[in-house]
Protein backbone atom coordinates (compact mmCIF):
# COMPACT_ATOMS: atom_id res chain seq x y z
CA UNK A 1 0.00 0.00 0.00
CA UNK A 2 2.84 2.33 0.92
CA UNK A 3 4.57 1.57 -2.39
CA UNK A 4 1.38 2.43 -4.30
CA UNK A 5 1.15 5.83 -2.56
CA UNK A 6 4.78 6.63 -3.35
CA UNK A 7 4.29 5.80 -7.05
CA UNK A 8 1.12 7.87 -7.17
CA UNK A 9 2.81 10.88 -5.58
CA UNK A 10 5.78 10.57 -7.97
CA UNK A 11 3.50 10.49 -11.00
CA UNK A 12 1.50 13.45 -9.73
CA UNK A 13 4.68 15.44 -9.24
CA UNK A 14 5.83 14.63 -12.78
CA UNK A 15 2.49 15.71 -14.23
CA UNK A 16 2.57 18.95 -12.25
CA UNK A 17 6.04 19.77 -13.52
CA UNK A 18 5.01 19.01 -17.11
CA UNK A 19 1.79 21.02 -16.99
CA UNK A 20 2.59 24.00 -14.84
CA UNK A 21 6.07 23.69 -13.47
CA UNK A 22 9.10 25.67 -14.49
CA UNK A 23 8.77 27.37 -17.88
CA UNK A 24 11.10 26.51 -20.73
CA UNK A 25 14.08 28.90 -20.77
CA UNK A 26 13.83 31.59 -23.42
CA UNK A 27 16.17 31.13 -26.38
CA UNK A 28 19.30 33.30 -26.17
CA UNK A 29 19.08 36.60 -28.02
CA UNK A 30 21.84 37.61 -30.43
CA UNK A 31 22.61 40.71 -32.46
CA UNK A 32 22.05 41.45 -36.13
CA UNK A 33 25.81 41.22 -36.66
CA UNK A 34 25.66 37.53 -35.64
CA UNK A 35 23.25 36.69 -38.45
CA UNK A 36 24.35 35.39 -41.87
CA UNK A 37 27.42 33.56 -40.53
CA UNK A 38 28.85 36.87 -39.34
CA UNK A 39 28.92 38.17 -42.92
CA UNK A 40 27.30 41.49 -42.02
CA UNK A 41 29.41 44.58 -41.50
CA UNK A 42 28.40 47.02 -38.77
CA UNK A 43 26.69 49.16 -41.41
CA UNK A 44 24.87 46.15 -42.88
CA UNK A 45 23.80 44.97 -39.41
CA UNK A 46 22.24 48.40 -38.78
CA UNK A 47 20.53 48.20 -42.16
CA UNK A 48 19.14 44.74 -41.35
CA UNK A 49 17.69 46.06 -38.09
CA UNK A 50 15.95 48.87 -39.98
CA UNK A 51 14.59 46.55 -42.64
CA UNK A 52 13.23 43.99 -40.17
CA UNK A 53 12.26 46.54 -37.52
CA UNK A 54 14.06 44.90 -34.61
CA UNK A 55 17.35 44.87 -32.73
CA UNK A 56 16.79 41.40 -31.25
CA UNK A 57 17.42 38.16 -33.11
CA UNK A 58 17.42 34.47 -32.34
CA UNK A 59 20.48 32.40 -33.11
CA UNK A 60 20.43 31.56 -36.82
CA UNK A 61 21.78 28.42 -38.53
CA UNK A 62 25.46 28.53 -39.42
CA UNK A 63 27.45 27.13 -42.32
CA UNK A 64 25.69 28.99 -45.11
CA UNK A 65 28.74 31.00 -46.13
CA UNK A 66 30.95 27.97 -46.75
CA UNK A 67 28.08 26.06 -48.35
CA UNK A 68 27.30 28.86 -50.81
CA UNK A 69 30.95 29.32 -51.79
CA UNK A 70 31.34 25.56 -52.30
CA UNK A 71 28.17 25.37 -54.38
CA UNK A 72 29.26 28.24 -56.62
CA UNK A 73 32.66 26.61 -57.14
CA UNK A 74 31.00 23.31 -58.01
CA UNK A 75 28.51 24.98 -60.36
CA UNK A 76 31.35 26.69 -62.19
CA UNK A 77 33.40 23.48 -62.40
CA UNK A 78 30.38 21.75 -63.97
CA UNK A 79 30.10 24.47 -66.60
CA UNK A 80 26.63 25.55 -65.51
CA UNK A 81 25.36 28.74 -67.07
CA UNK A 82 22.76 29.42 -64.40
CA UNK A 83 22.15 28.10 -60.93
CA UNK A 84 20.33 28.94 -57.72
CA UNK A 85 20.39 27.24 -54.34
CA UNK A 86 18.65 27.38 -50.98
CA UNK A 87 19.19 30.63 -49.05
CA UNK A 88 22.69 31.29 -47.85
CA UNK A 89 21.24 33.59 -45.22
CA UNK A 90 17.87 33.76 -43.48
CA UNK A 91 17.96 36.10 -40.47
CA UNK A 92 15.87 35.12 -37.44
CA UNK A 93 14.23 38.20 -35.90
CA UNK A 94 12.99 37.55 -32.37
CA UNK A 95 9.21 37.55 -31.88
CA UNK A 96 8.57 38.25 -35.57
CA UNK A 97 7.60 36.16 -38.57
CA UNK A 98 9.17 38.39 -41.25
CA UNK A 99 11.24 36.31 -43.66
CA UNK A 100 14.14 37.79 -45.58
CA UNK A 101 16.39 35.54 -47.66
CA UNK A 102 19.69 36.05 -49.46
CA UNK A 103 20.49 33.64 -52.32
CA UNK A 104 23.46 33.08 -54.60
CA UNK A 105 23.92 31.42 -57.96
CA UNK A 106 25.46 31.79 -61.40
CA UNK A 107 23.85 33.98 -64.05
CA UNK A 108 23.92 34.26 -67.82
CA UNK A 109 24.61 37.44 -69.75
CA UNK A 110 20.94 37.82 -70.68
CA UNK A 111 19.96 37.76 -66.99
CA UNK A 112 21.30 41.28 -66.62
CA UNK A 113 18.65 43.99 -66.60
CA UNK A 114 20.57 46.28 -68.95
CA UNK A 115 18.43 49.18 -70.10
CA UNK A 116 15.24 47.56 -68.79
CA UNK A 117 13.56 49.31 -65.86
CA UNK A 118 11.56 46.74 -63.88
CA UNK A 119 8.71 48.17 -61.83
CA UNK A 120 9.78 48.63 -58.22
CA UNK A 121 13.52 48.36 -58.88
CA UNK A 122 16.11 51.12 -59.14
CA UNK A 123 19.60 50.75 -60.67
CA UNK A 124 22.82 51.38 -58.75
CA UNK A 125 26.41 51.67 -59.87
CA UNK A 126 27.82 48.65 -58.04
CA UNK A 127 29.53 45.49 -59.27
CA UNK A 128 28.66 44.50 -62.82
CA UNK A 129 25.09 45.63 -62.16
CA UNK A 130 22.85 46.24 -59.16
CA UNK A 131 19.14 46.87 -58.64
CA UNK A 132 17.23 47.49 -55.42
CA UNK A 133 13.66 48.05 -54.28
CA UNK A 134 11.45 47.62 -51.23
CA UNK A 135 11.08 43.84 -51.40
CA UNK A 136 14.11 42.65 -53.36
CA UNK A 137 17.60 43.54 -54.51
CA UNK A 138 20.09 42.11 -57.02
CA UNK A 139 23.86 42.34 -57.25
CA UNK A 140 25.76 40.89 -60.22
CA UNK A 141 29.55 40.44 -60.07
CA UNK A 142 32.30 38.62 -61.97
CA UNK A 143 34.91 36.54 -60.17
CA UNK A 144 38.35 35.32 -61.23
CA UNK A 145 39.87 33.06 -58.59
CA UNK A 146 42.54 30.34 -58.35
CA UNK A 147 39.79 28.24 -56.82
CA UNK A 148 37.81 28.44 -60.07
CA UNK A 149 39.92 26.81 -62.78
CA UNK A 150 39.76 28.79 -66.00
CA UNK A 151 38.13 31.83 -64.43
CA UNK A 152 41.10 34.06 -65.29
CA UNK A 153 39.90 33.80 -68.91
CA UNK A 154 36.21 33.16 -68.24
CA UNK A 155 35.20 34.83 -64.96
CA UNK A 156 32.43 33.23 -62.94
CA UNK A 157 29.26 35.29 -63.14
CA UNK A 158 27.76 35.41 -59.65
CA UNK A 159 24.37 36.82 -58.77
CA UNK A 160 23.36 37.72 -55.23
CA UNK A 161 19.65 38.19 -54.60
CA UNK A 162 17.79 39.49 -51.56
CA UNK A 163 14.08 38.74 -51.21
CA UNK A 164 11.73 40.21 -48.64
CA UNK A 165 8.34 39.23 -50.11
CA UNK A 166 6.13 40.57 -47.30
CA UNK A 167 7.93 43.86 -46.93
CA UNK A 168 5.70 46.70 -45.80
CA UNK A 169 8.47 49.26 -46.13
CA UNK A 170 7.92 52.44 -48.14
CA UNK A 171 9.55 52.83 -51.54
CA UNK A 172 12.18 55.31 -50.43
CA UNK A 173 15.87 55.81 -51.05
CA UNK A 174 16.56 54.75 -47.46
CA UNK A 175 14.75 51.43 -47.95
CA UNK A 176 16.49 50.64 -51.23
CA UNK A 177 19.90 51.49 -49.81
CA UNK A 178 19.29 49.41 -46.67
CA UNK A 179 18.42 46.32 -48.74
CA UNK A 180 21.40 46.81 -51.03
CA UNK A 181 23.72 47.39 -48.07
CA UNK A 182 22.73 44.03 -46.60
CA UNK A 183 23.14 42.28 -49.96
CA UNK A 184 26.50 43.94 -50.63
CA UNK A 185 27.92 42.82 -47.29
CA UNK A 186 26.87 39.18 -47.71
CA UNK A 187 28.04 39.12 -51.34
CA UNK A 188 31.40 40.56 -50.30
CA UNK A 189 31.79 37.77 -47.74
CA UNK A 190 31.04 35.15 -50.40
CA UNK A 191 33.52 36.52 -52.97
CA UNK A 192 36.19 36.81 -50.27
CA UNK A 193 35.57 33.19 -49.31
CA UNK A 194 35.96 32.23 -52.99
CA UNK A 195 39.18 34.24 -53.24
CA UNK A 196 37.92 36.43 -56.08
CA UNK A 197 40.55 38.80 -57.46
CA UNK A 198 39.95 42.36 -56.28
CA UNK A 199 36.94 41.10 -54.30
CA UNK A 200 35.07 40.90 -57.60
CA UNK A 201 35.11 44.69 -57.89
CA UNK A 202 33.30 45.32 -54.59
CA UNK A 203 34.51 47.94 -52.14
CA UNK A 204 34.69 47.08 -48.44
CA UNK A 205 32.27 49.94 -47.80
CA UNK A 206 29.37 50.07 -50.27
CA UNK A 207 29.25 53.12 -52.52
CA UNK A 208 25.51 53.64 -52.98
CA UNK A 209 25.40 55.61 -56.19
CA UNK A 210 22.05 55.55 -57.96
CA UNK A 211 22.17 55.50 -61.77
Amino acid sequence: MRTTKVVALTMAGALLAACGGEAEPAPPRVTAAQQCDGALSARAADALERVLGTEEFDAAPVGGLDRSADQLAEDYAQGLRRSMHSPMCRPSPARASAQLDVYFGLYGEDDLFGDAHPVGLHPYDMGREAQSGTDRAYLFVECASPRLKGSEKRPARIRGMLRFPKSALPDTVATREANLTVLHSVTLAVVKRLGCSGDAGLDDVPVLKAK
